[in-house]
């Protein structure tokens, strides 16, 4: 995919459209779509990950959040702190709706029961949207293409990182993706854990009608990457579905659990 068609920053925020992408991408309905299938294994990957006891601690710093916060809600058990994060400025105020219980925030309770139900207490879901929403203690702008990616916000070193579907749009090539790892790196911990999912092999993805450009990734590539970045990678696993063919052109996605080095390049 050449460089005229990568989806530049200003563009996201002209065309991003939360309300839109919420609605194709997670309306959680009992139909079996593809998006269906994503997100429950997503789900169960992070419910492993945070209820293994493993990965947990004070900060987590969840990169790209967009308007979406099904990717913090077994992390919010292992963490005293949540940060969100997003370029967009209108993804950071759907998350802000949501947070504050406006009355347009968008339904994440189907989802929430989902896992909930995963952790073996279908009934508490209500006490677990409260949990997140008290966790997040900060609604933050992020740049993932700047060495500082928070600009200058200043928070401790995170224990772990989350980011979820977020660098393949940002990076406009390897190099970018290459530094934007490495620029994350600067926020967590020595010996702190990166969770990362993304879609693979990936040139677009829609939303409505508006297409949004997605850097075509192999397995390979981001394990070149995350390993160059300063990461061991502890966890590789291949979600084999992809989306909906009038969404995406992806072949699968990938979740990955790193662990950064005590003597990484990116410090």
């Amino acid at each position: 995919m050449g460089e005229s068609n990568f989806t530049a920053k200003d563009d996201y925020l002209s065309h991003f459209n939360p309300q839109t992408y919420l609605e194709k991408y997670y309306t959680f309905g009992s139909s079996p779509s593809a998006e269906n299938q994503i997100l429950m294994h997503v789900l169960r990957r992070l419910f492993m990950t945070f209820s293994s006891g493993r990965v947990k601690g004070d900060l987590l710093i969840d990169i790209g959040t967009g308007p979406t916060i099904y990717q913090l809600l077994s992390a919010c058990e292992s963490f005293k702190e949540i940060v969100v994060t997003d370029y967009t400025d209108q993804n950071l105020k759907e998350l802000n709706r949501w947070l504050k219980k406006e009355e347009e925030a968008f339904d994440w309770s189907p989802v929430v029961k989902y896992v909930c139900e995963l952790e073996g207490n279908r009934e508490k879901w209500a006490e677990k949207e409260e949990r997140l929403r008290q966790k997040v203690k900060q609604v933050l702008k992020c740049d993932v293409t700047q060495s500082q990616p928070l600009g200058p916000v200043s928070l401790p070193q995170a224990d772990c990182l989350l980011t979820a579907l977020c660098l393949d749009a940002a990076c406009k090539d390897l190099p970018t993706y290459q530094q934007a790892l490495t620029n994350l790196g600067n926020l967590l911990k020595p010996g702190g854990f990166l969770v990362f999912i993304d879609a693979l092999k990936s040139n677009y993805y829609m939303i409505g009608d508006q297409k949004f450009s997605s850097l075509c990734l192999t397995r390979e590539t981001v394990e070149d990457a995350v390993v160059k970045a300063g990461y061991t990678i502890q966890e590789f696993e291949i979600i084999p579905q992809s989306y909906s063919g009038n969404r995406a052109n992806n072949e699968g996605l990938f979740y990955l659990v790193g662990q950064k080095l005590n003597n990484s390049v990116g410090v």
